[in-house]
């Protein structure tokens, strides 16, 4: 940090702390009302000095836009993180980074196999095998996988997760929901992702 804060400074750099890891930075108001300023521009001087002396950085045009640069030790996440990918756009490798949402501290070792990422769902079409909209499956990178496991597949550039079965000797993707028909692969360019190896139910929400 480039200058010493002055208490106040470093009250509200405690308050922004304790915000994040409760899940979000406060906005302007939140300060405003906690340190009982009479206006989001007091507010908003103190982040401006912060920010200048290298506590935080301010992403303007963002409520939120608060990140902090100098986090003490006792306050960081501990342990290893995994990658929480998002929405995958079709013909790009899963881990692209313009992919990766965040991190979260979740330790790719209490899985096995070990998860390499964690991929968001986005649908209900494995709802019956207790998958849902906005579960964070942890994914295993492989390229082969058993028959009956949940696997993240490309078909023709596209990423999925469904069950891999066979049927009369054909290799299908099988949804955990009737709502959905079986994906037959004969003539599709596919491959295997990734093994399934865990469901972590929501787990950057607030």
């Amino acid at each position: 940090m480039n200058t010493r804060l002055t208490a106040r400074q470093e009250a509200i750099l405690e308050f922004i702390r304790d915000r994040i890891q409760q899940g979000l930075p406060p906005t302007r108001g939140d300060i405003a009302e906690a340190f009982g300023f009479a206006s989001r521009s007091a507010a908003e001087q103190h982040l401006r000095a912060l920010a200048e002396k290298g506590a935080i950085s301010l992403n303007e045009g963002r409520a939120r836009g608060i990140q902090l640069v100098d986090v003490r030790p006792s306050l960081r996440r501990p342990g290893p993180e995994l990658p929480l990918v998002g929405k995958v756009a079709a013909g790009q490798p899963i881990l692209a980074q313009e992919h990766i949402e965040t991190h979260l501290a979740v330790d790719p070792d209490c899985f096995r196999p070990r998860a390499d990422y964690l991929l968001r769902v986005q649908g209900d079409s494995m709802i019956d095998a207790g998958i849902f909209d906005g579960d964070c499956l942890a994914v295993h990178r492989q390229p082969e996988a058993a028959l009956g496991s949940i696997v993240v597949a490309r078909i023709d550039d596209e990423v999925t997760v469904k069950r891999l079965q066979q049927v009369q000797g054909q290799w299908v993707l099988r949804a955990e929901n009737p709502r959905y028909q079986p994906i037959q692969l004969r003539d599709k360019a596919w491959h295997i992702e990734g093994l399934v190896v865990g469901v972590l139910r929501r787990l950057d929400k607030p």
